[in-house]
């Protein structure tokens, strides 16, 4: 199999989530070289955009293959949600991309 079709062959169908879903980031203390700032763990967003799918850098970073391919969406937050002391306007986000695997639906209440 040639590497093109490797890639072709791990690429999921489709995201798992749609702009506009409120998410929740994993709270997770992974070891190794980790994608996800751990300021924003545990935090929830907003799914603003489906950026694409791409090998997964967490496991390229170990001269892995990085496949299957990764979902990478920017996700929207809240700065004084992120930020308890944060001082500037209510309205105020923070965009992250974040990979699907970090990520789960946001419990509604």
């Amino acid at each position: 199999m040639s590497a093109a079709a490797a890639i072709r062959t791990a690429m999921p169908e489709a995201p798992a989530f749609k702009q506009g879903q409120s998410v929740r980031v994993l709270k997770v203390d992974a070891p190794g070289h980790i994608r996800t700032p751990r300021y924003i763990r545990g935090k929830n967003g907003v799914i603003e955009r489906f950026v694409g799918f791409f090998k997964n850098p967490e496991e390229l970073a170990y001269g892995r293959s990085g496949l299957p391919m990764r979902a990478l969406y920017r996700v929207r937050f809240v700065q004084s949600h992120v930020w308890p002391d944060y001082r500037g306007a209510a309205a105020d986000t923070i965009d992250i991309d974040l990979y699907e695997h970090w990520l789960q639906p946001a419990k509604t209440a």
